[in-house]
């Protein structure tokens, strides 16, 4: 396990422009070019930023513009390596650091450190024609989880990306094999370590990622809310907090599926953004794995909505989570050590890390 390993992700929109074509382009040209680890670039359906406009795949006028996410996954020097060219990137939105635990290659038992005892975030990079099982390798893994008792798992596509230093982008007219994918679990400590050998045989070469996390509700019950946090550590440092609310496109909240009812919500509540990812297959708690079908008339398919904020407005929206959650989802929280926002020629916050033990 490498312990000492950072997590940069990037919130941004679909058409946002940097050295002279699209941004997301020019942040895989960074990664590839420091031969990032990992990392994966994600199409959202919906959410907003900072100025509060709404990007949706649901209206044409607003789908051209969808809000995007990228992650890069490295050692801290290398991620370090690659800020300075990253936030020159002229462009609008918000980045995170995050620390993470690494683990590639042969994935043997271990005793995870005790911050990750609570719960611990557990996040698979494979890619998206891989095979296990005789069945595509994201199914395989979201059913050995909850056999396992994982509270929930979801996985996403990515349409760009490295693998292990590699670029692999996603075409037409290509089986796209290696393109990156990620399967996001969450369960406690004991039951992820005891999950860990058993990934290692079923997949070919998974890089695995473990993070700290509080789960706060799982199918209605309230299980704990977000860690109360300052909105600085002792030297002064900004902290940040992140909620991540996985649900079904299927499941309502009075008319609307519970993503755009959040999102509804937490924008006139003025949170600083949401953005809502669609997966194609997971499970939550007891409920079977499922994802879109042929013929379906209503979508099934599992979604992530995202909200990273200050600590006491996240423990406002939690309110309003908490009530669109009142009886399907499953809910966590999780520190967010540095962040900064972009608008125009403004920047906020920054990429030093802040230190803060609860």
């Amino acid at each position: 396990m490498n312990e000492d390993c950072l997590k940069l992700t990037a919130y941004f929109s679909e058409r946002e422009r940097a050295a002279g074509g699209l941004l997301a382009d020019a942040l895989l040209d960074v990664y590839e070019r420091h031969r990032v680890q990992t990392s994966i670039l994600l199409r959202g359906v919906e959410g907003y930023g900072l100025r509060h406009h709404l990007r949706s795949d649901r209206l044409l006028s607003l789908s051209e513009d969808l809000p995007i996410v990228s992650v890069a996954i490295d050692t801290r020097p290398r991620i370090e390596a690659l800020l300075d060219e990253v936030t020159q990137l002229r462009r609008r939105g918000l980045l995170t650091l995050e620390r993470a635990r690494m683990l590639s290659d042969g994935i043997e038992p271990l005793s995870l450190p005790e911050e990750l005892d609570e719960a611990t975030k557990l996040t698979v990079y494979l890619g998206r024609r891989d095979r296990a099982q005789r069945k595509p390798a994201f199914i395989a893994l979201c059913d050995l989880l909850r056999r396992r008792g994982i509270a929930g798992a979801t996985a996403l596509l990515g349409v760009d990306g490295t693998v292990r230093g590699r670029r692999e982008r996603g075409r037409f007219f290509s089986r796209n094999a290696e393109v990156p994918m990620m399967v996001i679990a969450v369960g406690s400590g004991e039951r992820i370590s005891t999950v860990l050998p058993e990934i290692g045989e079923l997949l070919h070469q998974p890089l695995i990622t473990l993070e700290r996390v509080r789960v706060c509700k799982r199918d209605g019950e309230l299980l704990g809310r977000p860690h109360p946090l300052p909105s600085t550590d002792e030297e002064g440092m900004d902290l940040w907090q992140k909620l991540m609310i996985y649900t079904s496109g299927a499941t309502a909240a009075g008319k609307h599926p519970i993503h755009l009812e959040l999102i509804r919500r937490l924008r006139i509540s003025g949170a600083s953004g949401v953005t809502s990812l669609r997966g194609v297959w997971g499970f939550h708690g007891e409920h079977e794995p499922h994802g879109d079908r042929l013929w379906q008339l209503r979508r099934r398919a599992p979604i992530v909505s995202i909200v990273v904020d200050k600590p006491d407005q996240i423990a406002a929206s939690f309110e309003i989570v908490d009530e669109l959650t009142a009886e399907r989802g499953l809910v966590t929280s999780e520190m967010v050590p540095a962040m900064t926002t972009m608008a125009e020629e403004e920047r906020r916050g920054g990429l030093r890390l802040a230190r803060h033990r609860f």
